[in-house]
């Protein structure tokens, strides 16, 4: 009987990763896709631990999918009920209390072992949260599928351990890939129709991936190595971090016309009291420098960051320093939030900036971000360049795709441009996104 997987994805890219290689196991497995969890043999939460109040949010989901299993039993359909994820790694056994029905809570180093977690449910309920010696991708299966646009996990964990970070203790250690693996699931992922490929990891500019010859190769090594592989025309990597932002990176996005104008790089503060109490270990002008390095060998470059408001301890005066970063760097787009703590980590112990204050703080800086990405958005209009189509629209007629600098682009265009790289000529902005149309003459950009 074939069995069937509803799967919910939280988070970042590197859970979106995740959850395609989970469903890669499962198919193996013979599961396939369902969209309604009311219809599923396995209803599987694929979690992340970032985002404010996260934990509960996965709760109340949980909530929501308590009365599945009884409902189905009554059917004749048994369904399993899995949450895997950097949630699942921080609560481990607390979630076996808090939600008994949950059959099997997983963390994100052992979803490659799915199947016979699976198998064993039989004997009970399971936490599988450790960290095995075994990577698990030396595990996994081939991919099974691939969109257009495709994401590569190359390295995961962190030792960086920031003060308001769980990564290093949901993630564990700092660990690249062997570039021979890499290589072989890039090209695997190209054979499946992937022509953009996004190179992820918590820290992936730290990357040292090991050769057959013993050695270790760089990320600016790595990503010249795939822009080799026939069918692959667009290279990404994200998150980065910028103690790991050298030379040899900033001139790969000059020497290697694949690697795509944009960088995503987290600054958090641009305080240096408040960046050295998140242990970031840098300074404001240290990223400064860095993207300035960046900027002589790509000029064109798309910087995008991170910043967190009301850390503990931030002043009116550290705020105006953050302010003054971003005015100083011109950001096409960013990430900002409001500091919350997270259990378990240093900060978290810390007394908390007035909520009213950080509420304004952040709204002040959104303000100044948005205008930033309108206007660099505003700038491309009347340009041509080449953007990747996805996925279809919202609208009949319209298909989604991305330009080099990562702005989400809407045209007009059949089905039959699905996938393909086309000129597009950009006619209005906002500060999310770009329209345009198919234009005739050749991009202008990569």
């Amino acid at each position: 009987m074939t069995k069937t997987l509803y799967l919910k994805t939280y988070g970042c890219q590197m859970n979106a990763y995740d959850s395609a290689r989970m469903a890669d196991v499962l198919a193996s497995r013979g599961y396939t896709a369902t969209a309604a969890a009311e219809d599923a043999d396995l209803v599987l939460l694929n979690t992340c631990h970032i985002r404010e109040k996260a934990a509960e949010k996965v709760y109340s989901e949980l909530g929501r999918m308590r009365a599945l299993a009884p409902a189905r039993r009554r059917r004749g359909r048994d369904t399993r009920i899995a949450v895997a994820g950097c949630v699942a790694q921080a609560e481990g056994e607390e979630m076996r209390r808090r939600a008994p029905f949950v059959d099997l809570v997983v963390g994100p180093q052992s979803y490659d072992r799915l199947g016979e977690l699976l198998d064993g449910l039989d004997a009970g309920p399971t936490v599988a949260t450790e960290f095995p010696a075994v990577p698990k991708f030396d595990r996994l299966p081939a991919p099974f599928r691939s969109g257009p646009s495709a994401y590569l996990t190359v390295q995961e964990g962190c030792d960086k351990f920031c003060t308001f970070c769980v990564v290093p203790y949901t993630r564990g250690a700092e660990a690249s890939r062997p570039v021979a693996q890499v290589v072989d699931e890039a090209a695997r992922l190209a054979q499946l129709g992937a022509r953009e490929l996004t190179l992820l990891g918590q820290n992936v500019n730290a990357y040292h991936g090991a050769l057959p010859d013993g050695g270790r190769e760089s990320l600016a090594g790595l990503l010249s190595r795939l822009s080799q592989l026939p069918g692959i025309e667009r290279l990404r990597y994200t998150t980065s971090h910028p103690l790991d932002m050298d030379a040899e990176l900033a001139a790969a996005h000059r020497e290697l016309p694949k690697l795509m104008p944009f960088l995503h790089l987290p600054a958090q503060s641009g305080s240096d009291r408040v960046l050295a109490a998140m242990n970031r270990r840098h300074t404001a002008d240290d990223y400064r420098r860095v993207v300035g390095t960046v900027r002589e060998a790509r000029p064109d470059i798309a910087i995008s960051g991170d910043f967190i408001v009301g850390f503990p301890g931030e002043t009116d005066a550290d705020f105006r320093d953050t302010l003054r970063l971003v005015e100083d760097i011109g950001y096409a787009s960013a990430y900002s939030f409001r500091y919350s703590p997270r259990p378990g980590t240093p900060a978290a112990e810390l007394p908390t900036v007035a909520t009213e204050v950080a509420v304004a703080r952040l709204a002040e800086l959104q303000a100044l971000l948005e205008g930033q990405a309108g206007t660099f958005n505003r700038a491309m209009i009347g340009r041509t360049a080449a953007v990747l189509l996805e996925r279809r629209g919202r609208r009949n007629g319209q298909l989604t795709g991305r330009s080099p600098w990562m702005q989400a682009v809407h045209v007009d265009a059949p089905d039959s441009l699905l996938g393909e790289l086309v000129p597009v000529a950009f006619a209005a902005a906002t500060a999310n996104s770009l329209s345009g149309r198919v234009a005739r003459v050749p991009a202008d950009a990569a």
